[in-house]
């Protein structure tokens, strides 16, 4: 039996914070504004693990006015996502993402992205897909406001 799932996040881009998407720190001159470390994409991805299980999303789990999570890493939060995935007998089968982002540009981050993602969700790097879009100029991420990223995940028994 599989289960499909879509995650999708948004964080403002702001001064004074790092910048970390899938894990790893971008070097830039912002970062992204949330509660915890706003690594959109290992949020969009454990919004889809939970999605596709029918269990809610992040902010059902990790509520963002709850102080015990201030500055989670995105990491923890997939982590529990996928905890939560195996104790229900599904294992992740491919995770499919894009990253939306006039700046930084990130397809030299691709690989580094796609390995710490691996090693987080505990899933071979080969069932994993990272692509950055830019909003051409379009909306908050296009004016350089804010990075989001959809995700897409196939879970197997």
């Amino acid at each position: 039996m599989s289960r499909t799932g879509i995650g999708y996040d948004i964080h403002r881009l702001v001064e004074g914070r790092r910048l970390i998407i899938g894990g790893i720190d971008i070097p830039y001159r912002k970062g992204l504004l949330g509660h915890s470390d706003a690594d959109v994409l290992l949020h969009a991805i454990s919004d889809a693990i939970l999605g596709a299980l029918s269990r809610g999303d992040i902010g059902t789990h990790f509520p963002p006015d709850d102080d015990a999570y201030k500055d989670m890493p995105g990491a923890s939060i997939l982590k529990k996502a996928m905890e939560i995935a195996r104790k229900d007998g599904y294992d992740v089968q491919n995770i499919d993402a894009v990253i939306i982002a006039e700046e930084p540009k990130l397809s030299q981050y691709y690989d580094r992205i796609i390995d710490s993602v691996a090693g987080i969700a505990g899933v071979p790097p080969s069932s994993i897909g990272i692509k950055a879009k830019t909003n051409e100029g379009l909306d908050a991420p296009g004016r350089g406001e804010a990075i989001a990223a959809y995700a897409v995940v196939l879970l197997g028994k």
